[in-house]
């Protein structure tokens, strides 16, 4: 018996802890590859709104209402101006835009109208030189 408890002692016990040297230097060139490319990467301009046009509303915004039948009805400011087709529908905001490009518009459509005919409409609309296109978030009702 103590022949084997002195082979038992005499074995070497593993170590369970992680050697820490190696992740310490791969951490330290890490560092100084970050300190010495950091002055070079050029910083962007990022346009932010200012505080004050923020809350501004626009003067006048334009609707374009796709009803399930796929016909379209403008309205300006919650007021129905017109019926309009696709073909006639770059004449008639670039009409109640009244030569200014950079009022709103925005498309809103039942949740039943296919979304094709939705991109059809903003296709419209870009091709004519709308700046401002956007998409309502609720369903209208027609």
């Amino acid at each position: 018996m103590a022949s084997v408890s002195a082979r038992h002692g005499s074995r070497r016990r593993t170590i369970n802890e992680i050697n820490m040297v190696p992740f310490i230097d791969v951490m330290l060139v890490l560092l100084i590859i970050f300190m010495v490319s950091a002055p070079l990467i050029t910083t962007g301009v990022v346009d932010l709104p200012s505080v004050g046009q923020a809350k501004r509303q626009p003067d006048k915004v334009i609707e374009v209402v796709v009803a399930n039948d796929e016909s379209l009805k403008l309205r300006v400011n919650g007021k129905e101006v017109a019926r309009s087709s696709l073909k006639e529908l770059a004449s008639r905001v670039n009409a109640l835009q009244g030569g200014s490009t950079n009022a709103p518009v925005i498309i809103a459509a039942d949740r039943n109208v296919k979304y094709e005919q939705v991109v059809k409409v903003m296709d419209v609309l870009q091709r004519a030189g709308v700046q401002r296109v956007g998409l309502a978030v609720k369903t209208t009702g027609t």
